[in-house]
């Protein structure tokens, strides 16, 4: 059966349409599972907007405390690469599923499969509206001395760039430069901005993505008016005479209960608010200034729950690469937790008081240290603990 010439003409310019939009640099979105439900233009009003990637160093590596990348310069190759930052070629290859002899963008970011020396600055530092876990976590909390259970303290050089640190993203089968710009509700722009991912938007299968992180807030645009809006509303002839007074008194044989102070008792209760994230032994006290928290004997493996109620506010690593964990809760009190591992929760995560968050690590002894923060300053947590 012959096909009529409308629909040849219709298909013509789709075929145009759709060769016009692969010119051009946003490139094509062909995740198209969402169709179904109707073009919208909320994305667009939702989006957050992105800061700036931070500079990389002379080599092109940005370092932040948990993990290092590197930029690539015109012409390189992995093997160029990782000769400029002193990684094996061979590492760098394997660990972002590259060959040894893959041609690289301008910009495009690779990850590093461990750290290299950092730049003379050292790491980002949190900017000063996010958690600074050198002070929450006790002068930066380097690692347990497993002889005494005891935890040490380092000094840091100070930072010449400070900012959020971004998640880190591993691509999975199937997904695009689309979807997950989406699930991060990020502008899929900026995403491949941080990433050169250059106009084909092209990801791979196990490529490690930075999601941009926002910018930092600016002040609401001064109210416009709207026609027809903005005239006073006349009050009502029902309000313009206030009602009678009126007395009340309660009948014969009517017995009031007196009203219990509920603010005691609020009071009492969040006095105690907290459970210990491990049973065991207090190996080490409190003590401000030394230990700013507790050291609790337990087993390697033993599940670290959450003393309380919260969010987790942030997720580092210390020198040793062994992770620290803060957790907000009400009042701006802050509970911090060390020497652990497998850590099961994310930044952003609500928490339930008695939730699983992490493990005790292995160590000789193996303990966990605890730590709670009314702000920055560490108080002892018998205060808090059932």
């Amino acid at each position: 059966m012959p096909i009529p010439t409308k629909l040849k003409m219709r298909g013509a310019l789709l075929l145009t349409a759709l060769t016009t939009l692969a010119a051009c640099e946003g490139g094509i979105d062909f995740d198209l599972r969402h169709l179904a439900d109707g073009f919208t233009t909320t994305q667009a009003v939702t989006e957050r907007v992105s800061a700036e990637r931070p500079e990389p160093d002379t080599r092109g590596i940005i370092s932040y405390p948990a993990y290092q990348v590197a930029l690539a310069r015109r012409g390189d190759t992995v093997t160029k690469l990782a000769a400029r930052i002193g990684l094996p070629v061979e590492e760098l290859a394997r660990f972002n599923g590259l060959p040894v002899d893959a041609p690289l963008r301008k910009d495009e970011l690779v990850a590093l499969p461990r750290r290299v020396s950092e730049p003379p600055s050292g790491p980002i530092a949190p900017g000063k509206d996010s958690i600074d876990i050198t002070t929450l976590a006790g002068d930066a909390i380097d690692r347990a001395d497993s002889n005494a259970g005891t935890v040490r303290a380092t000094t840091t050089q100070p930072s010449g760039q400070t900012g959020e640190e971004p998640t880190r993203h591993q691509v999975e089968r199937g997904e695009t430069a689309y979807s997950i710009a989406r699930a991060y509700n990020v502008s899929v722009r900026s995403l491949a901005d941080w990433n050169g991912l250059g106009s084909s938007l092209t990801v791979r299968e196990g490529q490690y993505l930075l999601i941009p992180v926002a910018a930092p807030q600016q002040p609401e645009p001064p109210a416009t008016s709207v026609p027809g809006q903005g005239t006073a509303t006349p009050t009502p002839p029902s309000a313009s005479t206030a009602l009678p007074s009126e007395t009340t008194t309660p009948g014969q044989g009517t017995n009031v209960p007196v009203s219990p102070d509920l603010g005691a008792a609020a009071t009492a209760a969040s006095a105690a608010a907290m459970m210990l994230p491990v049973e065991g032994r207090i190996t080490r006290a409190f003590k401000r200034g030394t230990t700013d928290g507790i050291d609790i004997s337990a087993s390697a493996g033993t599940a670290v729950k959450a003393a309380a109620a919260g969010t987790v506010a942030a997720i580092t690593r210390d020198t040793e690469q062994v992770p620290i964990l803060v957790i907000r809760h009400p009042n701006n009190v802050l509970t911090v937790y060390a020497n652990i591992t497998d850590i099961s929760v994310k930044k952003g995560d609500r928490v339930t008081r008695g939730q699983k968050v992490a493990e005790v690590r292995e160590g000789d002894p193996a303990f966990l240290h605890f730590q709670v923060r009314e702000g920055t300053l560490s108080v002892d947590p018998a205060t808090y603990l059932n």
